[in-house]
């Protein structure tokens, strides 16, 4: 069973980790926002990370479309030209904008839990979310991501657990920086 408060704290990590990760400048106004029903995302891929430790796997998914407004926002996150990046480029970008945000998520598990595990980031087809159901997971919730007022995307978290789940965390933080992108 996952707890009222751990389900709390991580929808707050989860949206912290999000407004930071999904930015190209300090400057970006980024409003995330629950939503209830993942009709809402209309997306056609998503990235896959997972934390896991022994008492839960925690699945998070950044949902895109590699169309012209991504390619607008991540060739700004990357701090390039959309000319210059080829799709492959796009993709390794919207990776490690996952890796950041999942990573975020890691570090503050890690504060509550031991023996904690990150996977590397998986794009899959948007069809495969609507399985999610099938892990029987203790706790589902789908975001909406608003920059600027002009550019939408949608994120996930899942958890199965496989014991209690109980947690806090001070969720009169400021925002910190992740540090910025870089790839290898």
């Amino acid at each position: 069973m996952i707890s009222q408060q751990a389900k709390d704290a991580l929808d707050f990590v989860v949206t912290s980790a999000l407004k930071s990760s999904m930015v190209a400048s300090p400057d970006d106004r980024c409003e995330v926002t629950v939503i209830s029903d993942i009709k809402d995302i209309k997306e056609k891929k998503v990235v896959l990370l997972t934390v896991s430790s022994y008492v839960f796997r925690v699945m998070t998914m950044v949902y895109f479309t590699l169309n012209k407004d991504t390619k607008a926002h991540f060739a700004a996150i990357n701090r390039s030209e959309v000319e210059a990046m080829s799709d492959s480029d796009f993709l390794d970008v919207i990776c490690e904008c996952g890796n950041i945000f999942c990573g975020a998520l890691n570090r503050e598990l890690g504060n509550h839990f031991p023996h904690l595990g990150m996977s590397t980031p998986n794009v899959l087809d948007r069809e495969c979310v609507d399985y999610l159901t099938e892990l029987d997971a203790g706790y589902t919730q789908h975001f909406k991501i608003s920059i600027n007022d002009n550019f939408t995307m949608h994120a996930s978290l899942c958890v199965c657990d496989f014991a209690d789940i109980d947690f806090t965390v001070d969720m009169t933080q400021t925002e910190e920086s992740n540090g910025e992108l870089e790839l290898f």
